[in-house]
């Protein structure tokens, strides 16, 4: 049995920063890692680019976290988007920032970021065991003592647990960590999945498949009340609809799912134009073009793939002169254009989920130092606390934070 001063589960960037900060203050430290490798979700973040952080300031950036960004105030007063970058860029990384106030590396590779934070805690001398699967904690008297690890025990009177959530079940996320703390009497709110596509009854999104709308705004009905709305890029797949607003806005949908609530998305096709000047737009061209056939206006309209959908959704004839439509179609067509109806089924598994919701909850942490209200010498870091938050680099932000506030605090 080998002592250390912290041991460390999990070898993605909330462990790696726990693990550097624990080790630049003087700490023996050990980092189990379940894989065969180090970082493996950190690696597919931003479709393999890393969108390291964003640019927003702490009040804003907690505007963007779920469902208690508060918590994070502390850590992220400690440890914060200019002193990721800062770390990165003393060991090799450019960084560019781009729309949206989102970091990458100038290199467009994540392997990039992963190196950079192993050669850091490498140079600090942490001891990292990949393959190395942790099966309990060890607690005595209210204290952590280790931990074990395929029938082997680590000593330590401090540990971190930054094991990761469900989503990418590939890359090691498989909930480990929620049930090593629910054996010591932790709580975890219910793990869902989280910026994940969903999927829609009937054929109208399949039919569409591969379109890429932009600039439009969805909005989410639960129980038809309006639920919250995005502005932005949506996709069309086989089973549904994906896409950047998509995905911010399936935290809502996946809770009313849960529930067993009704759950719509309406499509603002035209969002620069109010009902009115739509209107009068539409009647203009239809005025303009009168002895054209209807379905040639409309591909000054739409996107030519969604056009054929469209009038099959209108039941309209696409050879009718467009002098020839009434008041009444062009109001259809207008009510479409700005209320483009999809019923939403699921959502996708944890398998395409970028994070996950729920966790332990923050009730139960300290958020000064990220320890356990329970256990003496537990702390808590990453996606295993139940906070998580919109697409743009928010996520890995608070990766990076609790886990240099928990290294920090021990």
């Amino acid at each position: 049995m080998k002592k250390y001063n912290v041991i460390i589960i999990g070898a993605g960037p909330a462990g790696l920063l726990a693990a550097g900060r624990a080790a630049e203050l003087g700490g023996n430290v050990l980092i189990l890692e379940k894989m065969r490798a180090e970082g493996r979700k950190l690696l597919i973040t931003g479709k393999g680019r890393c969108n390291i952080t964003n640019n927003a300031t702490i009040p804003e950036f907690i505007t963007h976290v779920f469902p208690n960004g508060k918590f994070l105030r502390n850590a992220f007063s400690q440890f914060f988007s200019q002193d990721i970058i800062d770390l990165l860029e003393k060991y090799g990384v450019d960084v560019t920032l781009e729309r949206g106030g989102r970091y990458f590396p100038t290199s467009n590779k994540s392997a990039d970021i992963l190196q950079a934070l192993l050669k850091w805690t490498k140079e600090l001398n942490v001891e990292i065991r990949t393959g190395n699967r942790v099966e309990k904690l060890l607690v005595e008297d209210g204290a952590i003592k280790g931990v074990r690890a395929y029938g082997e025990i680590f000593l330590a009177e401090k540990v971190i647990l930054a094991t990761g959530g469900k989503s990418y079940p590939a890359t090691g996320s498989t909930g480990d960590g929620y049930e090593l703390a629910r054996q010591v009497g932790h709580k975890i709110e219910k793990p869902i999945p989280a910026l994940v596509p969903v999927e829609t009854k009937g054929s109208t999104a399949q039919k569409l498949q591969g379109l890429n709308l932009k600039n439009v705004k969805a909005v989410v009905w639960i129980d038809g009340k309006k639920a919250g709305e995005a502005f932005g890029e949506m996709i069309f797949t086989h089973f549904g609809l994906s896409g950047l607003i998509i995905l911010t806005l399936s935290r809502i949908m996946v809770k009313a799912l849960q529930n067993e609530q009704k759950v719509e998305i309406t499509v603002d096709l035209k969002p620069a134009l109010d009902e009115q000047k739509l209107d009068r737009r539409l009647q203009r061209d239809l005025n303009e073009h009168g002895k054209k056939q209807l379905i040639n206006i409309f591909r000054s309209w739409l996107p030519a793939s969604m056009i054929p959908v469209f009038i099959e959704l209108l039941e309209l004839d696409p050879e009718k002169a467009c002098h020839q439509v009434s008041g009444k179609e062009r109001k259809r067509i207008r009510h479409l254009m700005k209320n483009l109806r999809f019923d939403i089924s699921h959502s996708r598994s944890f398998k395409e989920a970028i994070i996950t919701a729920g966790g332990i909850s923050t009730n139960e942490i300290r958020p000064k130092t990220m320890e356990s209200k329970f256990v003496r010498g537990l702390y808590f870091a990453g996606e295993i606390i139940d906070l998580d938050a919109e697409t743009g680099g928010y996520n890995l932000q608070i990766a990076y934070s609790t886990g240099w506030l928990a290294g920090n605090s021990l």
